[in-house]
């Protein structure tokens, strides 16, 4: 996988790139980054990104040349049969998910534009073909974060990254949309704390099932939005939902 970054503050990526399993990807050859210094596309001798907004108020707006510029730059670097994605991270875009996540692993090139300032110049928007994408009901000074948060959570499914890929099709929102279940390790007691009995019987199917019965709980406790009505008829074919649900 290719992935493109185009940033008003490049030196963000220095350092969480190079650490964990990002790291680890880029050593075994299975990724590859290319990270754009958006002023390297401007033509003035100030390297203006940005300027006032047409109509007046608040902030600051990058302006579409260097964009253009660096977008096009990019493109130009991804062999044309090879599948892309561009992604503008914006607190306007569609909330990103596990979901999206597994999509994106599947992605050749992936080319990130993070915001800054107010805005962008909305023709920028207009004119290209980009998947706009929130991480969350808030608002950060730029898109790097989010682009980093994005990037650890696709490069992670990538076949070969992890050792064991049965740890990440286990964790949370993997399959059904439930967050995990608790984990124990050793010791098997502490501060008058125990491990559950079942996880130290070696029954495995009992082990599944109580696992299912924790997820299914700490969803309903913490994020009950993510089970429908319809989910809820189904789990009860396999979960006690007990007082957890109102009938």
């Amino acid at each position: 996988m290719n992935i493109h970054i185009i940033s008003v503050f490049p030196g963000a990526f220095n350092g969480p790139l190079d650490e964990s399993i990002i790291k680890r990807a880029q050593n075994k050859g299975l990724v590859r980054f290319y990270i754009h210094d958006l002023r390297e596309f401007t033509t003035d001798k100030h390297h203006q990104v940005d300027d006032y907004p047409y109509g007046g108020g608040p902030g600051m707006v990058l302006k579409p040349e260097p964009i253009f510029s660096a977008l096009e730059h990019v493109i130009s670097q991804i062999p044309e049969q090879a599948s892309k994605q561009l992604i503008f991270l914006t607190p306007q875009g569609h909330p990103y998910n596990q979901r999206k996540a597994l999509q994106l692993c599947e992605v050749e090139n992936l080319v990130f534009l993070c915001g800054h300032y107010k805005a962008v110049d909305e023709r920028v928007r207009d004119f290209w073909p980009m998947e706009e994408i929130s991480i969350g009901d808030y608002v950060l000074t730029g898109g790097e974060l989010p682009a980093l948060v994005i990037i650890d959570s696709v490069i992670r499914l990538i076949p070969g990254v992890i050792s064991d890929l049965n740890s990440a099709t286990t964790d949370s929102f993997y399959d059904d949309n439930l967050l995990d279940c608790p984990y124990y390790t050793r010791p098997e007691e502490y501060r008058g704390m125990k491990v559950p009995g079942v996880l130290l019987s070696g029954h495995h199917a009992e082990i599944d099932k109580w696992r299912k019965q924790k997820s299914v709980e700490r969803t309903l406790s913490i994020r009950r939005d993510l089970i429908s009505p319809e989910r809820l008829i189904n789990l009860k074919k396999d979960v006690d939902l007990g007082g957890l649900v109102n009938e």
